[in-house]
């Protein structure tokens, strides 16, 4: 199946803040995505910052695959940024995320012309960490209370990926 990303738009909250309702499960205690609109427009905000690209992954026929955000790309000598993401549950399971972020991947490097790029996951989030093991991340280490998600200071792994170790 193809998927396609385009950067986040207003146009796209109701979408995304639907979908982000409906997983709230899925997402469970890894991620904290916007459910309402003043949210969205606050995330729109940082979102489209200059530092920043966010992606919105969808099928062909529009069905909502993942969010990618792209985050303190610093260019210069650095070359490097942050990615976060999240999936939805109506599209788990087929593949779908892992083929969205090797386009991410794709954009990432040969279209901003990052170097490095690193995700930090919690622990306890397996799907996260497969999904950042199949797209070719390494792990680089381990971040006591990193960052505040759904009010409480979480632990992350750090792993990160070069343009050198992309198979893309």
């Amino acid at each position: 199946m193809t998927i396609e990303l385009a950067p986040l738009h207003e146009e796209d909250g109701p979408q995304i803040i639907a979908a982000n309702r409906a997983a709230r499960e899925h997402h469970g205690e890894f991620a904290s995505p916007c459910i309402d609109e003043e949210a969205f427009a606050a995330w729109l905000e940082v979102a489209t910052a200059p530092a920043n690209r966010t992606q919105i992954a969808r099928t062909a026929d529009g069905e909502l695959v993942a969010v990618f955000n792209i985050t303190q790309i610093a260019l210069g000598n650095f070359r490097s940024a942050y990615l976060g993401y999240h999936g939805y549950p109506a599209t788990a399971g087929r593949g779908l995320v892992t083929q969205a972020m090797g386009e991410v991947l794709r954009f990432a490097f040969t279209e901003i012309g990052l170097h490095r790029i690193e995700a930090n996951v919690q622990p306890e989030n397996t799907r996260s960490i497969a999904l950042v093991q199949r797209a070719g991340f390494r792990k680089e280490g381990y971040s006591p209370r990193y960052l505040m998600i759904g009010g409480q200071w979480r632990d992350h792994e750090r792993w990160a990926i070069t343009v050198e170790d992309w198979t893309g």
